[in-house]
């Protein structure tokens, strides 16, 4: 089996060396360990760095793309070079590599497809009070719309096996960790988390300016995957949001008009006319939503099968290469 840990990477000339020199070149149960960095149009020495430690393969983006696109480019050129599995780690040497054996060690058992490193939040001295609640919080709401356990959401430190890797679809340019996850839960892929160690980061995060953007940005992008894969749930909530009050007025005039008062009621008659317009309207771009998300699913299992496809021809043609030069 290979195993490929991707670094991307934007301007980490200070840390890139670091975090390859960390890496394992041996895990149980896998006869090959190739490192692939991801460059996302860095200005300064990264790759050349990159180069000098170890980095078998270094994939470049021409420019800077964001998070999720460099994440999304990283993981389909490792499935084109013959990964059986695939762990994601930062570049900032966040993550403890000594913790890539457990974290691939449930896909490598069978027990899961996708594995995440859960970081100690509580005990994480680089957090802030503040972003420790949040984390905490946004993991809590992301559990609710993905329907995984997994309590750090928003780590970067996993572990996919070919299969899910090839599954995964990532839309958002920001970032792929919230996206991934209720991706994949909705998609049934089988998940699970073990719990990792971290090193101490001292730079602020290039991800996001400040705490008011990583919330908007994570609200974002929480309602919108989620929109993206449960429209009907979503816009039937919001159909019974307006339905509720309208079915209420309604009955409210009715009674007034039964007993001889309704003439002075037809405002409420009016507004909750226009409160079941509404729902029933949202209630038509659910269904709609729905069918497109089922077309939108069907697209992503050919895109899969696709990918997966071609690395099976690559290996195949691998092997009669080498059968050729062995006779």
């Amino acid at each position: 089996m290979k195993l490929i840990i991707q670094i991307p990477a934007l301007n980490e000339q200070e840390t890139i060396a670091e975090v390859i020199g960390a890496l394992p070149r041996k895990v149980p149960g896998f006869t090959s360990i190739e490192v692939l960095v991801i460059d996302d149009g860095s200005t300064d020495n990264t790759v050349d760095i990159a180069r000098r430690a170890g980095a078998d393969h270094i994939l470049r983006m021409g420019c800077n793309m964001g998070l999720a696109r460099a994440f999304s480019a990283g993981m389909e050129e490792a499935l084109a070079l013959g990964a059986d599995v695939i762990v994601n780690t930062d570049a900032d040497h966040q993550y403890c590599a000594d913790d890539i054996p457990a974290l691939v060690r449930p896909i490598r058992d069978g027990e899961a497809k996708i594995v995440v490193g859960a970081r100690p939040i509580r005990d994480n001295e680089s957090f802030s009070p503040t972003k420790k609640l949040l984390q905490r919080f946004g993991s809590w709401v992301v559990r609710k719309c993905s329907g995984t356990d997994i309590p750090d959401a928003p780590s970067g430190f996993r572990a996919y096996s070919r299969d899910a890797a090839a599954r995964m679809c990532v839309v958002n340019t920001y970032t792929y960790t919230i996206e991934t996850l209720i991706q994949a839960g909705r998609k049934r892929i089988p998940m699970t988390w073990v719990p990792v160690r971290v090193n101490r980061v001292e730079r602020p995060s290039r991800l996001f300016r400040g705490m008011g953007e990583y919330i908007r940005r994570s609200v974002a992008t929480i309602l919108r995957v989620f929109v993206m894969y449960a429209p009907l749930r979503f816009f039937a909530s919001l159909a019974a949001l307006c339905a509720l009050p309208g079915i209420v007025g309604i009955v409210r005039f009715l009674g007034f008009y039964l007993s001889g008062d309704g003439s002075g009621h037809i405002q409420s008659l009016v507004l909750s006319s226009g409160l079941m317009a509404m729902a029933m309207v949202l209630m038509a771009v659910g269904i709609l939503g729905d069918m497109i998300a089922a077309n939108r699913s069907l697209l992503e299992d050919i895109r899969a099968r696709d990918l997966l496809g071609a690395t099976t021809r690559r290996r195949h043609d691998a092997t009669i290469l080498k059968l050729a030069d062995a006779s």
